[in-house]
């Protein structure tokens, strides 16, 4: 850091800071596309599939590689290891497409040559013809055709749901259709691979799980993982797109690496990279929900159909993590709930913050609306009736032991005035009517319960390594990658309070294979989790050793001596910091050590749906009212106020950032960001001209964003704090059920208004055209 920042700050967990803040704002940060290449360094672009679904029956690549600058082309024949990138080993991902063509934009060739634009013009002059097969796109033409599943689906059942619903005094039932998203990183898929002696390959990269990229390019060129490096400093945003969707770009650029040995890169177009790379699953839902003249819920039955592309990759994860969540903050004395992963020839969907989470809770809030616009009452009146209690389980067998949502409802409402505002927009909305006012105003406050874990057990594990050099100087390097999500800032903090030192005498270095082996994806909002206790564990180890080290030169038992200030205490006596790394150092006393931690009481049994998936839960609640012009079906968002948990923040500067950052994001998967594919199976929407994420216009024009800092978590993590990444991505569905709200008016509330996501312009006015029709 530019300045340095006092201890007392860092330990009371004040705002610190991002690590490569100033290097961000001057453009001095370096990411993979900023590292100098070496002398001769070629460039790889990619050859596209041009059918949706197919064989390949002719493929003439002599005039790309006749093309000027054109080294060399490969296809799937010059692999030499395995021509797979699946991420769970299925085999199902190839690198590059060997006869069979799955997916309109799927990699069939890359062409290798001096530059990236000598490359690219190249890819374009290949002649390919394929005997075309049938394809479906989504869910619905899946389950016409039969509904291939591209994994097994899972079911959770609490309860006898039929039973339930059949004894229920009321009922509601629907299908709702949730779209897809792009990730939308600011950089793109990037790869730089250098090859070494012997079978060697270092690889700079853009991923969220450097070990996965090792273990790929180790297959793809049938070597060792030991003679992989890869390396990631920092990521220009990730979402979850580079947890598995950069190792087709790293083994591309290794293959072609190792066979002309020379330096390979590959910086594939935003189109391009938009075409070929996965998305946010869309579904849809199909529920039933059997209820009491009070709102309760009695039974539920779901089934999620979910459009999974081509391949498994993390489907069967992603769409178990729907079901986990299609509670949200609600319980369900009795359900039956039921994923359907399809397969489909579009790119294979894949990890996007929150992991299916969210096509989970907003069915539930679908859930809610049902039910209030049935029995005529506030949706958050619904929502409280039904709120998770402590003691109660889910519907996967875990008992909630911390529910919260209860103060932080109280709290938001009195703080954001909600019932006054509420009675405000129906006043406002009556007016409209009367006046022949086309805008509409909406407003809803809608909660989230996201449970914090990988819910496969073993990527529950993190590993760090820490050097205390004989300055006092300390250098810090962990598994988890940092994609902008200050990560690095949080552990370093956490590694400063613990020896008692200034901040800026930490530095973390780039996440790399060579220094912490075996590593998991940074995802699941574990990232400070898991890597901030293994730093813990290894600062922990050194701190034990300068202690027994200062205790017998001072006579003071090790458990007495006392880091903090800058200085180590051993009775009366106290020394600074770094005279003692350089006295310890004389005496050679151990000052590195490596740390370890994995989460402690999660277990999950998939077959039987039941277990603990989740260490703990992130709560959260947001208002949102909007303006909705019945005539253009447009909107904009009037005022939001977010009232989020995470414990006790180690850096509330960063923690309010992804707050607002989730929820924006969160309102432009469900507003304006739609993924569209013409009958061809090509995607349309490749672009930032077809592919609209909010605006900075778009954001509320009233933003309040507040930490429920009385918060604590009952889990001994990280100074009981709690994971921020995921959990306020979905409170962005409260701006969707205001628009609800709004559109709801026109047939004065009497009818639900099921909007499907995303809510664009086009499908309010469709909305509002069916409401005063059944009005």
């Amino acid at each position: 850091m530019d300045q340095r920042t006092p201890y007392a700050e860092v330990a009371a967990s004040r705002d610190v800071p991002h690590e490569s803040a100033t290097l961000h704002v001057t453009g001095r940060a370096d990411y993979t596309d900023d590292l100098p290449i070496p002398e001769g360094a070629l460039h790889a672009a990619l050859g596209l599939a041009t059918v949706a679904h197919g064989t390949i029956r002719r493929m003439d690549l002599d005039a790309v590689r006749a093309a000027p600058g054109v080294v060399g082309v490969l296809t799937a024949a010059d692999i030499p290891g395995r021509n797979d990138v699946s991420p769970i080993g299925r085999g199902d991902d190839p690198i590059l497409a060997e006869g069979r063509v799955m997916f309109h934009g799927q990699p069939v060739f890359a062409v290798i040559a001096e530059t990236r634009e000598a490359a690219r013009r190249a890819a374009t002059l290949a002649e390919i013809d394929y005997d075309d097969a049938p394809f479906v796109l989504d869910p619905v033409q899946a389950l016409a055709a039969g509904g291939a599943l591209a994994v097994e689906g899972m079911t959770l059942r609490i309860g006898e749901a039929e039973a339930a619903l059949a004894a229920a005094p009321r009922h509601a039932e629907g299908r709702f259709v949730i779209g897809g998203q792009d990730h939308f990183y600011l950089e793109g898929q990037i790869a730089l691979a250098i090859p070494g002696e012997g079978d060697e390959m270092t690889v700079f990269t853009s991923t969220q799980h450097p070990t996965e990229v090792q273990h790929m390019v180790a297959h793809a060129l049938d070597v060792a993982a030991h003679a992989v490096v890869v390396n990631v400093r920092r990521m220009g945003g990730g979402f979850g797109g580079k947890e598995t969707q950069m190792n087709l770009f790293c083994c591309i650029a290794a293959i072609a690496a190792r066979r002309w040995g020379r330096a390979v890169k590959l910086r594939p177009d935003r189109d391009e990279d938009m075409i070929a790379t996965g998305k946010r699953h869309d579904f849809v839902v199909d529920y039933r929900v059997g209820f009491d003249d009070a709102g309760r819920i009695l039974g539920v039955e779901g089934d999620w159909y979910a459009r999974c592309g081509f391949s498994a990759d993390l489907s069967q994860a992603v769409t178990d993590r729907a079901l986990f969540h299609a509670d949200n903050a609600y319980r369900y004395p009795a359900a039956r709930l039921t994923s359907h992963p399809l397969r489909t020839n579009t790119v294979s969907n894949t990890a996007f913050r929150g992991f299916g989470g969210p096509q989970g809770v907003i069915v539930a809030e679908r859930i809610i609306e049902d039910i209030a616009y049935a029995t005529g009452q506030d949706t958050l009146a619904v929502r409280k009736v039904n709120l998770y209690r402590n003691g109660d389980l889910t519907p996967y067998h875990q008992e909630v032991e911390d529910q919260i949502l209860p103060r932080i409802f109280a709290e938001l409402e009195a703080s954001c005035d909600y019932d006054a505002r509420r009675q405000g927009v129906l006043d406002f909305n009556a007016r409209a009517e009367a006046a022949g006012s086309p805008i509409r105003r909406g407003i809803a406050l809608t909660p989230v319960k996201f449970g914090i874990s990988f819910t496969a057990t073993h990527f529950n594990q993190a590993g760090a390594l820490v050097h205390l050099y004989a300055d006092g100087s300390i250098q810090l390097n962990h598994g988890g990658t940092e994609m902008g999500q200050g990560l690095h800032t949080k552990v370093a903090q956490v590694v400063a309070e613990a020896f008692g030192v200034d901040l800026a005498l930490v530095r973390v270095t780039k996440t790399t294979t060579e220094k912490v082996p075996n590593t998991s994806a940074t995802a699941a909002s574990s990232g400070t989790d898991l890597n901030g206790m293994a730093a813990l564990d290894a600062a922990g180890k050194i701190k034990r050793r300068l202690a027994e080290f200062l205790g017998r030169a001072k006579g003071v038992a090790p458990e007495a001596v006392r880091f903090e200030g800058g200085e180590v205490i051993a009775g009366d006596e106290r020394t600074p910091f770094a005279e003692l790394a350089q006295m310890a150092y004389l005496a050679r006393v151990p000052l590195s050590a490596t740390g370890f931690y994995a989460t402690p009481k999660i277990h999950w049994d998939r077959k039987a749906g039941r277990g603990r998936p989740f260490y703990y839960y992130a709560y959260g609640a947001a208002c949102a009212e909007v303006a909705v012009d019945t005539l253009t079906g447009e909107y904009v968002i009037e005022r939001a106020d977010v009232l989020h948990d995470v414990g006790r923040s180690i850096n509330p500067a960063i923690d309010v950032g992804q707050v607002e950052g989730a929820f924006v994001q969160g309102t432009g998967w469900l507003t304006s960001e739609e993924l569209v594919w013409d009958d061809t199976g090509r995607l349309r929407t490749h672009a930032p001209s077809t592919y609209k994420i909010p605006l900075a216009s778009d954001r509320p024009k009233v933003f309040n964003v507040a930490l429920a800092d009385w918060s604590e978590n009952r889990e001994p993590t990280v100074r009981r704090s709690k994971a921020v990444g995921e959990p306020p991505f979905m409170l962005g569905i409260s701006v969707f059920e205001a628009i609800g709200h709004a559109v709801a008016s026109v047939a004065g509330y009497r009818v639900a208004p099921r909007l499907d996501a995303p809510a664009t312009p086009e499908r309010v006015l469709m909305a509002v055209a069916r409401l005063r029709g059944a009005a």
